[in-house]
């Protein structure tokens, strides 16, 4: 059985990141090195726990489990579930060196681990991700936090997993809407950094979609090297890691403004917005109207929403996008940054987007709806 390790090299805080298949079905030995006592407290949500948390109690073995089941959706991630998963792990008397596993996407997972890093000033957290989305983006990297009703992840940590074990095999459960909003953040990384890996893309995405577990190792696998990369260089983006961001700042808005629902996935909202930032680049004279009607072509053949009319509903206008986007936690010093690219893997970050742009390109996209 295949499994490919991939170390995030952060010193004291380093771990693996393991891919594979089965790894559900092993996890006490995988989680073995780690235990101090033979009991983990798990949380999980009710899409997730149904299907896999008896799989998972299975695979622990001889490893007491104790589970909290919470409600599936973006709108989990706020102060009443997080405050109820706090008071449950102290009712479970979780202490500094125990082992508190998030199983789930990347809600459960920003929000479970929001929670470790908080209780006794930080309990250790090992991530099961479910989702291709939690895979290969929100699971590692050590990005905690919970959304406020000014915007999203605006209240959180930085606290790194000691583990992430992320079985390949688990996407076959994933119903098609949500294994190609996961596809939003892995077309990121091509994006930003590696236009060989968005070529290879083209050529064998839909191959993941349909579900060869070999291309889908392999996306996952090269996702969470890139990742890794960027975060041990920059773990708290300061610098390199805010190109992670690539279609985030349009993203966030737009979930906002749909009210964080199931109107909006949030990898749906990356790949609007990776597009977005493309077609900014080319108004800007950074790149060809080319490369921004290839990535648009490209999602549009894998299915995925592509434009501002594949939103369901009303959105508000250009000027109320621009304040939702004014929230972001990368503005600096009071000013927009976004992640703009030169070409295909050729991303930058920038704060020189004129006002008058930016607004003229949202305008026309409300306009074409």
């Amino acid at each position: 059985m295949t499994q490919d390790v991939v170390p995030v090299a952060l010193g004291a805080r380093s771990y693996e990141v393991r891919i594979g298949t089965g790894l559900i079905d092993r996890a006490g030995a995988e989680i073995a090195p780690l235990l101090r006592k033979r009991r983990v407290a798990v949380v999980t949500d009710d899409t997730v726990g149904p299907l896999h948390l008896e799989r998972l109690r299975a695979g622990l073995g001889d490893v007491e489990m104790v589970s909290l089941t919470l409600p599936a959706g973006e709108s989990t991630k706020g102060w009443p579930e997080f405050t109820r998963t706090c008071e449950w792990l102290l009712a479970q008397k979780v202490e500094r060196k125990d082992i508190v596993i998030a199983f789930g996407g990347g809600v459960i997972g920003d929000l479970v681990g929001f929670a470790a890093a908080v209780l006794r000033r930080g309990v250790r957290f090992v991530q099961i991700p479910t989702t291709l989305l939690a895979q290969v983006d929100s699971s590692v990297g050590g990005k905690t936090g919970i959304n406020a009703p000014q915007g999203k992840n605006l209240i959180g940590a930085f606290h790194q997993p000691s583990l992430v074990l992320a079985d390949i095999g688990i996407l076959d459960s994933l119903p098609p809407r949500d294994f190609l909003a996961g596809y939003g953040e892995v077309v990121k990384y091509g994006l930003l950094g590696d236009a060989a890996f968005y070529d290879w893309l083209e050529k064998n995405a839909p191959a993941m979609a349909r579900g060869d577990t070999a291309a889908r190792h392999h996306a996952v696998k090269r996702s969470v090297e890139m990742k890794a990369e960027i975060v041990a260089r920059d773990e708290t983006e300061e610098g390199d890691r805010a190109l992670l961001n690539l279609g985030h700042t349009f993203c966030h808005a737009l979930e906002s403004a749909t009210g964080y629902s199931d109107r909006l996935l949030h990898g749906e909202g990356v790949a609007i917005g990776c597009v977005m930032a493309f077609e900014l680049s080319q108004r800007l004279g950074l790149c060809s109207q080319e490369l921004a009607s290839r990535l648009r072509a490209h999602l549009r053949a894998m299915g995925t929403k592509v434009d501002l009319a594949d939103i369901a509903g009303d959105l508000p206008d250009a000027d109320t996008l621009i304040g939702l986007m004014a929230q972001d936690k990368k503005v600096l010093d009071g000013k927009l940054r976004f992640i703009l690219a030169r070409g295909i893997g050729q991303a930058f970050v920038t704060s020189e987007v004129p006002a008058d742009v930016l607004r003229a390109q949202l305008t026309e996209a409300l306009a074409a709806r």
